[in-house]
C-alpha cells in the first residue's frame, strides 16, 4: 500500500490549515514507506531551518514507526537510548511533530512538520497523517 498523490494533497492542505489556525507557519514533509521524500510545503514566513528539520522528523518517524516525541524521554542521559539520535547516517530527530501514517493497521509513511512549538507541530502533523489516512 502507498500514499497517492490524492492523498498527499489532501494531507499538505489539512496541515496548511491546521498550521494557519493555530498561526505556525510551518514545513511540512511527507515520506513514503522507504523514507523518501513524496511532498513538500515550506509555508510563507516558515522558518529556513523548518525544511530541513521537518523531513527528518518524517524520516526519523517512519524508521522507527511512532512519533518522534515519544522517543524524547528515552533518548535524554540516564535514559535507555542515550545518544541514538547521533547513531545514524542520516540526522534521527527526537523532539514533537513526526508523525507515522497508517492506513488499515500498516505504516505506509510518516509525515514531519517544523516551525513552531514541539506541540504545534505535532499538532498539525496530526492533522495530515489523519487526512491522509482518512482521504
Amino acid at each position: 500500500m502507498s500514499i497517492s498523490q490524492k492523498q498527499i494533497q489532501a494531507g499538505l492542505e489539512a496541515g496548511m490549515k491546521k498550521a494557519a489556525d493555530i498561526g505556525s507557519p510551518s514545513s511540512i514533509a511527507i515520506v513514503d514507506e522507504g523514507r523518501n521524500l513524496l511532498g513538500f510545503v515550506r509555508m510563507d514566513n516558515a522558518l529556513l531551518a523548518s525544511i530541513e528539520i521537518s523531513q527528518a522528523k518524517a524520516y526519523t518517524s517512519r524508521s522507527l514507526n511512532m512519533k518522534t516525541g515519544d522517543m524524547m524521554a528515552l533518548v535524554q542521559p540516564g535514559g535507555p537510548l542515550y545518544g541514538m539520535e547521533t547513531t545514524h547516517r542520516s540526522p534521527l530527530v527526537v523532539f514533537a511533530g513526526g508523525v507515522p501514517v497508517t492506513i488499515e493497521g500498516t505504516v505506509v509513511g510518516a509525515v514531519g512538520v517544523a516551525g513552531g512549538m514541539p506541540s504545534d507541530d505535532e499538532a498539525i502533523a496530526e492533522a495530515v497523517a489523519q487526512a491522509i489516512a482518512a482521504f
